[in-house]
């Protein structure tokens, strides 16, 4: 599975920005997209994911009510919907995909396909 991620940038807090994440190849072979991200000299963590069959979601607590994770299973495509951005939301963005089960969808090692990094930059 190849991952091609788009949409970052930089904004003021309170501002908008929408990333999408386009899956070519096996798509079959996953069942849930996500986005970590990783903020300079930090680890990489979770942000959000959807399963693609169903679309149930799961959410860091932090990004709960701000963000939105979506899918367009026609385009095989993910979204990012992140709005009040804030500061700390400040990070290089990741599109993931995998076979994770429910308990492990946080982690970054339950993934085995990764896009590359997306920078986005909140300016206070």
């Amino acid at each position: 599975v190849q991952l091609q991620a788009y949409g970052g940038g930089m904004v003021q807090a309170g501002g908008s920005l929408k990333l999408s994440c386009a899956a070519s190849g096996s798509i079959f072979s996953i069942n849930t997209m996500g986005w970590f991200r990783q903020a300079s000299g930090k680890e990489r963590d979770f942000v959000a994911a959807i399963r693609w069959s169903g679309g149930s979601t799961k959410y860091e607590d932090s990004v709960k009510g701000r963000f939105t994770v979506s899918r367009d299973v026609r385009k095989n495509t993910v979204y990012l919907q992140m709005n009040s951005l804030k500061a700390e939301d400040t990070a290089v963005y990741y599109c993931t995909a995998g076979r994770p089960i429910s308990s492990t969808m946080r982690l970054p090692t339950a993934y085995s396909y990764w896009g590359q990094g997306t920078q986005v930059t909140v300016s206070s």
